[in-house]
């Protein structure tokens, strides 16, 4: 029986067996952020410690910075999030640490930086103090978000401690119909095994779905493996991976490229590899998903209704009475029609160039409905250029779109994009939890960047193969 690759690349970089059980690993790429690295960079200062291997640390501001260009004047207006800016700046000095600050042109959400500079690669352990470290899955990696001690314990020794996981090997067959995209292929997943339905495996998505999809998109996928409980989610190196790759500043040149993709191809999952569990999801009957709850996995097909608490165990219908009293939704009614206040294209989810390039294409030569506010917020300042080398903001500014600077903006609203009140928002982002995007009763749809704009247009939530004309 072959061996699957998960077990491969834990192997490969496992140090040695600790007491406790668990694996002492290395870790070949540490990321940091502003938020959970201020106290993890104290830690060893105190302890008279350095960064154990600084070449292999790369920091960003993300979480806290302003996407309004206006409030990224130093000092921000925001006291704490200045002092988390000036925390990272005097830390990575210090440390030796290579910063993309705002200044150096590579500034944006920590996940979508490390693999468009070629810093993702196949075979890596990875760690961030981020939960959707998962998305660098996309490569054929092992990356795990982590708490501000483990920050902290990989800063100091580039190793961390791990349990095994079990492995679940997710197909997708078929082929996903216009206006499915991977956003909705996650959802299905989530909807389908549940939130918890992951805890104490990886998942490694296949089949030939998975297999079609472009970097970006298995990217999305990966990134919200850790919302359907997986510890890390990922896709086996392929063609598409290399080429993605190929030339990025960090990625390996001349000789060592070569060498580089044998060794990539000889960590993919041997096609007898042995799984702990297996499911299979039919990619020719999906639908466009929209979340309706306060979970990932409280979701529908745009065209169904909302279930009635009845419909569940006894044991979680407290959690969907909750669920539809926050959101104030009514038990069987239609999600499509749904008004919003608010429209979010963003986030380390749905932030890329190609999600910028769909919302364009579909909304040119239109307009965003009466009395909706809709931001476009870049993942990074590449994506950034490149969306400005391709006329994009125009379009969405014309459509009555705001385009921003790089962040994570109202993904998680640690920065001054936030619901107001009641607001109800169309995101492209990947948590629907209450307070999520700032105001404490605000309430948050997840959904593709094509149903964003589909909504924004028409006000509300919109079958986005109905609004663009799509077949069926």
């Amino acid at each position: 029986m072959g061996k699957n690759l998960y077990n491969k690349v834990f192997d490969r970089h496992t140090v040695t067996r600790l007491p406790s059980g668990q694996y002492q690993v290395f870790i070949g790429l540490h990321l940091v952020h502003e938020v959970t690295s201020p106290q993890a960079f104290s830690m060893i200062r105190q302890r008279g410690l350095k960064v154990r291997y600084p070449d292999r640390t790369f920091a960003t501001v993300d979480h806290i910075i302003p996407t309004a260009q206006k409030q990224r004047q130093r000092p921000l207006q925001d006291a704490l999030a200045e002092e988390m800016l000036v925390a990272i700046e005097n830390n990575t000095r210090e440390f030796g640490v290579s910063f993309f600050d705002t200044a150096s042109g590579d500034q944006g959400v920590v996940h979508v930086v490390g693999p468009e500079l070629g810093l993702t690669q196949p075979g890596m352990t990875i760690a961030c103090g981020d939960s959707h470290t998962s998305t660098h899955g996309a490569f054929g990696s092992l990356a795990f978000g982590i708490g501000t001690s483990q920050v902290a314990e990989i800063l100091a020794t580039q190793t961390m401690s791990l349990s095994r996981l079990k492995v679940r090997r997710i197909d997708v067959t078929g082929k996903l119909r216009p206006g499915v995209y991977a956003k909705d292929v996650i959802l299905a997943i989530i909807h389908r095994l549940g939130v918890n339905g992951g805890v104490g495996y990886a998942y490694e998505f296949g089949g030939p779905v998975i297999e079609a999809f472009t970097m970006e998109e298995r990217m999305t996928l990966c990134n919200m493996s850790i919302e359907g409980g997986a510890r890390i989610g990922y896709v086996n190196p392929d063609a598409t991976t290399f080429a993605y790759l190929k030339g990025r500043r960090y990625a390996p040149k001349a000789e060592a490229w070569d060498k580089a993709i044998a060794d990539w191809a000889s960590i993919a999952s041997d096609a007898d590899a042995a799984y702990d569990d297996r499911i299979t999801l039919d990619g020719d009957k999906l639908e466009p998903f929209v979340t309706w709850g306060i979970t990932p996995g409280q979701s529908l097909p745009v065209s169904g209704k909302i279930p009635t608490v009845s419909e569940f165990p006894e044991g979680e219908r407290p959690l969907i009475r909750e669920a539809l009293d926050y959101m104030g939704l009514e038990e069987g009614a239609s999600l499509e029609g749904q008004p919003i206040d608010v429209v979010f294209i963003g986030s380390c989810t749905n932030g890329r160039l190609s999600d910028i390039r769909e919302v364009a294409r579909f909304v040119k030569g239109r307009h965003v409905a009466v009395g909706v506010q809709a931001l476009v917020v870049p993942g990074s300042q590449d994506v950034q250029r490149q969306a400005i080398a391709e006329g994009l903001p125009e379009i969405l500014t014309e459509a009555g779109f705001e385009w921003r600077e790089p962040g994570c903006s109202m993904c998680l609203a640690m920065n001054p994009d936030k619901l107001k009140d009641r607001q109800i928002c169309a995101s492209t982002s990947n948590r629907n939890f209450k307070g999520r995007q700032g105001s404490s009763t605000g309430r948050t749809l997840l959904m593709s960047p094509a149903m964003a704009a589909a909504a924004a247009l028409e006000g509300k939530v919109a079958d986005v193969r109905r609004v663009f004309s799509l077949a069926v």
